[in-house]
């Protein structure tokens, strides 16, 4: 059977939950079949200008804000106008009608469009690790120019502050128990804005494409002053890409529940950011920067 697509219409994170009949086991003991709710995985493929380029596995919620953030942190956009504009298509098995994918078509800007072309030739039979298509060292680390903005001056109060509002603004997690969260957080610990995904890179790709799309010259939000004087918490570890993901965007902070890798660490340092890991009510880690003392 050949796959036919239609429309897809957006979904809230909480939405995506799947639901499935299961035995639970305690004690060597079975339960009554009860209902358990799953957070997806779903084939995601982001199409410029009718060409496929990558192929992602996500949660089927917040699209615009993934398709929006990925584009920026892939630095295939350095602004929100550069889409004109993104069509999802669900595509789904003729016959059962199951999902196998979504396809987000979007509509870049000529000058883009032609430097992502560029791009795509040059991975021409290029095989290999996961940075395979990178020509060089510079091209996996796609730092921006450093300019002398003040690193926020975080608290282990106000760390603590935005890890208990975090746990009541993750709806999917609360359901499903699977997935990652990344959140704004301003100097106080208030938590502004919060995006879910199973995939760490993905929940923090749609916080910035979130806040992305909120800028600019019809938006509410400057978004280059915003990062700057915000940090992130994430309920992940700490990998280079979350770095990286962050600095692009002109932020200087990162707060991780888990732990960073050496090569995250590595670059905090280079790029003077401030990196805490292991973040618990009372607790953390800081393996770059200081925090302010507790007043």
């Amino acid at each position: 059977m050949t796959d036919a697509d239609s429309d897809w219409q957006p979904l809230a994170a909480e939405q995506t939950g799947r639901e499935f009949a299961v035995t639970r086991w305690r004690d060597g003991e079975s339960s009554a079949v009860v209902v358990d709710t799953l957070a997806q995985e779903v084939p995601v493929a982001l199409v410029y200008n009718g060409i496929s380029h990558v192929v992602m596995l996500a949660t089927p919620a917040d699209l615009e804000d993934f398709a929006y953030g990925f584009s920026y942190t892939e630095g295939i956009i350095s602004e929100r106008s550069q889409i004109y504009g993104i069509d999802a298509k669900a595509i789904h098995q003729q016959g059962n009608g199951q999902l196998r994918g979504i396809e987000l078509h979007i509509e870049l800007a000529s000058a883009q469009f032609a430097a992502l072309k560029e791009q795509r030739r040059n991975l021409t039979g290029r095989t290999g690790c996961g940075l395979c298509g990178a020509e060089s060292l510079e091209q996996v680390f796609k730092m921006p120019a450093q300019a002398n903005i003040p690193v926020p001056a975080l608290s282990l109060q106000v760390i603590d502050a935005a890890m208990a509002q975090l746990k009541t603004l993750q709806p999917l997690q609360q359901l499903t128990g699977a997935t990652h969260a990344c959140a704004i957080v301003n100097h106080q610990g208030q938590v502004l804005q919060v995006r879910e995904d199973v995939g760490r890179h993905n929940a923090l790709d749609k916080l910035i494409g979130s806040l992305l799309r909120q800028s600019g010259d019809s938006g509410e939000l400057d978004f280059t002053k915003l990062w700057r004087q915000h940090w992130v918490l994430t309920t992940s570890r700490a990998s280079y890409e979350m770095v990286q993901k962050v600095t692009m965007t002109g932020g200087r902070a990162l707060v991780a529940i888990s732990a960073p890798t050496a090569l995250a660490v590595s670059l905090a340092q280079e790029y003077d950011f401030l990196l805490v890991g292991f973040a618990r009510p009372g607790q953390c880690v800081v393996y770059h920067g200081a925090l302010a003392a507790l007043g």
